[in-house]
């Protein structure tokens, strides 16, 4: 009995965890596949180093934070937006389209900025951690991570103004 109630709340947490922190790696890597494997890895280490009833989501960012720098490190080399043709045929609507277009804009204007504001500013979109929590995973004050999320959303709003204006 005991497990299957370990087996519940950790399914809990992956259900309620995993689809914001799928994005938060989006925003970071703009790989699809990559983000996946750093998530998969992230509850793996998680569930390996902390056990089942490990259920904090700063340390679950924190150890996806980590695994991420780990590829940056092991790899050296940006990360490339890549069109994605195996998906649903369907998805040739005119609003998929334009919704797709936007999101690309968005991701490549976000790899424009430096690795820790798009790091911080891919946190505070998710809403799910506040700049305290931020601040704890990045290892910088609370009030740090304030100027850095404004900065980093001058900074990406001025990308995408650019890109509006070629």
């Amino acid at each position: 009995m005991r497990y299957k109630e370990s087996v519940d709340k950790l399914s809990a947490f992956y259900q309620a965890t995993s689809k914001k922190l799928f994005y938060y790696l989006m925003r970071l890597t703009g790989d699809y596949d990559l983000s996946g494997d750093i998530m998969q890895e992230s509850f793996t280490q998680l569930l390996k180093h902390y056990g089942p009833e490990a259920q904090n989501v700063s340390l679950l960012y924190t150890i996806a934070r980590n695994a991420f720098l780990d590829h940056v490190r092991k790899n050296r080399r940006n990360t490339e937006l890549e069109e994605d043709d195996r998906r649903d045929p369907s998805a040739d609507s005119e609003k998929r389209l334009m919704v797709r277009q936007e999101y690309r804009k968005v991701l490549t204007a976000m790899h424009r900025l430096e690795t820790d504001e798009r790091e911080i500013l891919a946190m505070v979109a998710d809403g799910d951690l506040s700049y305290h929590e931020i601040g704890r995973i990045t290892g910088v004050s609370e009030g740090n991570v304030r100027v850095k999320v404004h900065r980093a959303r001058l900074k990406l709003k001025k990308f995408l103004q650019q890109e509006e204006d070629i």
